[in-house]
């Protein structure tokens, strides 16, 4: 008998795991549901959940080896007793920020494509949250690919794409980085449009963030266009799933196959995430 309860929060992925105390050590058994449930439905919402710093970061170890954050536009760790872990958050301390990506949307995006190889998925936990807004959405990426019409398939069978470097998903320039005028020219990892995820050998579609995007081997012009396309089909309504966030919630999603993005909120309020995020045991796969 499963010992975990696993339920639908929308048609197109996400799904609400009760019966699990994260803060204690996970049975094997028990575990090995949650990762099923994971990569059945891509992302995990655990509700009331209680856990310090280093229980979070065991919680994520199951997954596999933890990925160190991306460079923030501050240059330091905020964190540095647990550098493997990022924050999320408005607040300033002494007129410095305690966390990234402050109260502004953070537009649709896969975490750190920029990279050979991105990391397998992420980990969020709420410990504060503003009144209203902050809400957080993922699309699934499956279901991008394979409702795409089928001459779209096929002008992008076998083609790549710049995924740049410079500008986080709040489009804060990152530390180091100069600003970019032609997409062509970016700085990045270069990634098939069309991936197989190396679990569950489903195809999707992979496309990183729209800024600075450039499909190899096109004119600009036509590489704009059809990029618009692509992400105008897969940001629909009908492909995502809306999180609005509690105190005490953790959210699992799997970024091989899905994009996230997060509404705007009052500045005066106070909102504050902790974060990990998985390394891929495989490089970044390919159709």
């Amino acid at each position: 008998m499963s010992s975990i309860r696993v339920e639908n929060l929308g048609a197109a992925l996400g799904a609400e795991v009760s019966g699990v105390d994260l803060s204690r050590p996970l049975a094997a058994g028990t575990f090995a549901e949650i990762r099923r449930a994971w990569l059945d439905h891509l992302v995990l919402r655990f509700r009331g959940q209680k856990l310090s710093d280093p229980q979070l970061l065991a919680f994520s170890r199951q997954f596999g080896e933890l990925d160190p954050p991306g460079p923030n536009p501050y240059g330091k760790p905020f964190l540095p007793e647990h550098p493997e872990m990022n924050v999320i958050s408005n607040i300033k301390s002494g007129g410095a920020p305690i966390g990234g990506l402050g109260d502004g949307e953070a537009i649709w995006h896969a975490d750190m494509t920029y990279v050979d190889t991105p990391p397998m998925g992420a980990i969020l936990h709420a410990l504060e949250l503003p009144p209203a807004g902050g809400d957080t959405y993922w699309a699934n990426m499956y279901l991008a690919y394979e409702t795409l019409p089928p001459e779209l398939k096929k002008r992008i069978a076998g083609r790549e794409a710049i995924h740049d470097a410079t500008y986080n998903s709040a489009g804060m320039k990152r530390k180091g980085y100069a600003e970019v005028t032609d997409p062509r020219k970016a700085p990045g990892a270069h990634h098939a449009l069309v991936s197989t995820h190396p679990e569950t050998g489903r195809r999707c579609l992979f496309l990183g963030r729209r800024r600075n995007s450039y499909i190899l081997g096109m004119e600009l012009e036509e590489s704009e266009a059809l990029l618009d396309e692509l992400w105008a089909h897969a940001t629909r309504a009908e492909l995502t799933f809306r999180q609005q966030w509690k105190v005490g919630d953790v959210l699992i999603w799997d970024n091989r196959c899905t994009l996230h993005r997060r509404d705007s909120f009052d500045p005066d309020a106070r909102r504050l995430m902790h974060r990990t995020q998985i390394k891929a045991a495989v490089p970044h796969p390919v159709p």
